[in-house]
């Protein structure tokens, strides 16, 4: 398919019978196409588009916190896209194609899951024992020789703050209780305010991030979603304040918009003066 003329690949496109997936292969292998496709298109690298396929991601978890199935199915697509964009570049540089990330991927689902598609012998194990065991068996076999390595130093930060945090605690280092990382945020707080330069500002902020991530790990609760969490409710009571004000927040002093962030927050809390 990726050889046809582009009178073939049209055909395909238009040919209501092909199978989705192959109409949007032929779709990308005509926008790449270096004499007939599209200039944007055939000018893209794997790095070009990666910031693009997170976008992407992140559309999609906008879509279903807002329970919007409609921009969901739409922005899956957009995801997808994304997947056939890198393997037509895999394909046209001879490294790989999309039939091999499907199969990888299917090879990979299948091996993780040998209670499903093996003979069940890891049955007596959790599934979060079975999966780390799978995972760690992945990570030696691609030559890691830390416990930190293969967490994706692209992830968002307190992401991958998270994710380093529970994997030197699978090998121990860890508090045994909340009084451990409490404290240190203490700690790193008073560093943040005794720094006097704008380096070791930078260097103290991303300690009391870092510790702050880890206070929160010790509760139980994932520091992605709390903070996701705050960022509605801050925006949310924002908006409040802002029509409460009348269009006027600006305008305002600071003790008068305190007290409008109070009267939504009591309005929020079922509240009444």
């Amino acid at each position: 398919m990726t050889d046809a003329s582009p009178a073939v690949v049209a055909c395909i496109e238009s040919d209501p019978r092909v199978e989705p997936i192959h109409r949007l292969l032929a779709v990308m292998a005509r926008l790449r196409d270096p004499a007939t496709g599209c200039e944007w298109d055939c000018a893209q690298t794997f790095a070009t588009i990666a910031p693009y396929t997170i976008e992407e991601a992140y559309e999609v978890a906008d879509a279903i916190e807002r329970r919007d199935m409609s921009a969901l199915c739409e922005e899956l697509g957009d995801l997808l896209l994304q997947v056939v964009f890198h393997a037509r570049i895999g394909e046209e540089t001879g490294l790989f194609d999309f039939d091999d990330v499907a199969t990888v991927i299917a090879r990979k689902m299948e091996a993780r899951h040998p209670h499903i598609f093996g003979d069940g012998s890891h049955s007596d194990q959790s599934r979060e024992e079975r999966w780390e065991a799978m995972k760690a068996v992945e990570r030696a076999a691609k030559g890691a020789q830390s416990a930190v390595d293969g967490v994706a130093k692209a992830l968002p930060a307190l992401m991958r703050a998270e994710k380093l945090l529970k994997r030197a605690a699978r090998q121990g280092f860890d508090w045994p209780d909340t009084n451990g990382p409490v404290a240190k945020l203490v700690e790193e707080a008073a560093e943040l305010a005794a720094a006097t330069t704008a380096e070791e500002r930078l260097e103290e902020a991303g300690d009391l991030l870092f510790s702050a991530v880890n206070v929160v790990r010790a509760y139980g609760v994932s520091a992605e979603d709390a903070l996701r969490y705050a960022n509605g409710k801050f925006e949310r009571r924002f908006r409040g304040m802002e029509a409460l004000a009348g269009g006027a927040f600006a305008d305002l002093s600071l003790d008068q918009q305190e007290a409008l962030w109070q009267q939504v927050k009591d309005l929020e809390l079922g509240k009444t003066t």
